[in-house]
């Protein structure tokens, strides 16, 4: 019987670790990805499987507003792990979730990919680690649309990832030792597929050139400890010049931590979040004071927030 095996997981519980992402770095647009020191950590209890519904907690990032239904992509990343483990998922399934959230929403910081990865990796855990990680980056990514959040999510560090038929390929690296992220975290929320609505079908060649060089060099410049390879990886000619005709505070954010002496400045993912790489603790405070100068002067309220890469992805950190 289908429901037999999902019979001997009623109540039993795990817990997961998921970081944050920023996604593009400049010219990667939706092949590059690293993870960040801000984490969502979430609980998941399998409930009795007489009754359907979802009960969902939530303290700091979307509390009151995340949807406790199966819209949720962390329920979504949930279910859709059991159907390719099991093959289906029986009527009545039913999920407490706890989460203490620090990744802000639609800032361009991977909160969605996150959530996804995050009931993922717990439903496989409940199952016994069936998935293997190149399976659950698949599933990620075909919840996600594409796969730069998802894979620096679940694979941590520095990921360059890209759909190739039917799977996707994922390598990562350690970021090198040492370089902070210094985040402009506005008040203002732009939604990802928004800001891809404002993107051209066409680009001129000269411009996918330039971004296939900085993409080329920051790479394995970034893979062999070059630090400074950030500042040509974060100058982007195929997203960020169409998305601040929408986001007109973008350039002269990016353009004030640079002369703030960041090794690198851009958007993070589709935005609305800012960010600048430094390697230096004077560096920290002149980003972050060109970044408070800038939004004042630009009418964008906000917050800093300074974190460290993280070369570890995703993790369980209670066992079922």
């Amino acid at each position: 019987m289908v429901t037999s095996w999902l019979a001997e997981l009623d109540g039993r519980r795990v817990a997961v670790e998921v970081p944050a992402t920023t996604a593009n770095l400049g010219a990667g647009y939706d092949c590059l990805g690293m993870a960040l020191e801000l984490t969502n950590r979430v609980g998941l209890e399998v409930r009795s499987w007489s009754r359907s519904g979802i009960e969902l907690s939530v303290d700091g990032e979307g509390a009151g507003e995340l949807p406790a239904d199966r819209r949720n992509r962390f329920v979504e990343g949930v279910e859709t792990a059991i159907r390719e483990a099991r093959g289906a998922l029986p009527e009545g399934a039913s999920w407490r979730i706890e989460m203490i959230n620090r990744i802000p929403l639609a800032r361009g910081l991977g909160s969605s990919a996150a959530a996804t990865v995050g009931g993922l990796l717990a439903a496989n855990a409940l199952l016994g680690n069936v998935l293997a990680p190149a399976e659950l980056l698949r599933l990620a990514t075909a919840i996600e649309g594409h796969p730069d959040n998802a894979a620096a999510a679940l694979l941590g560090g520095f990921v360059v990832s890209a759909a190739i038929g039917e799977g996707v390929e994922g390598i990562r690296f350690d970021v090198p030792r040492g370089i902070r992220a210094v985040i402009f975290v506005p008040d203002l929320r732009l939604a990802t597929n928004e800001m891809r609505r404002v993107l051209p079908v066409r680009v001129p060649r000269a411009d996918a050139v330039a971004n296939l060089g900085r993409v080329a060099i920051g790479v394995a410049g970034i893979a062999t400890g070059r630090r400074d390879a950030l500042r040509l990886l974060t100058e982007d000619r195929l997203h960020e010049p169409y998305r601040a005709t929408v986001y007109p505070q973008l350039p002269r954010m990016v353009g004030d931590a640079r002369a703030a002496g960041a090794l690198g400045a851009c958007l993070s993912g589709a935005g609305s979040a800012i960010i600048a790489f430094t390697d230096t603790v004077a560096g920290v405070a002149r980003i972050e004071a060109a970044f408070r100068a800038a939004a004042a002067d630009t009418d964008l309220p906000g917050r800093v927030e300074v974190v460290a890469p993280r070369n570890a992805g995703a993790r369980v950190i209670a066992e079922p």
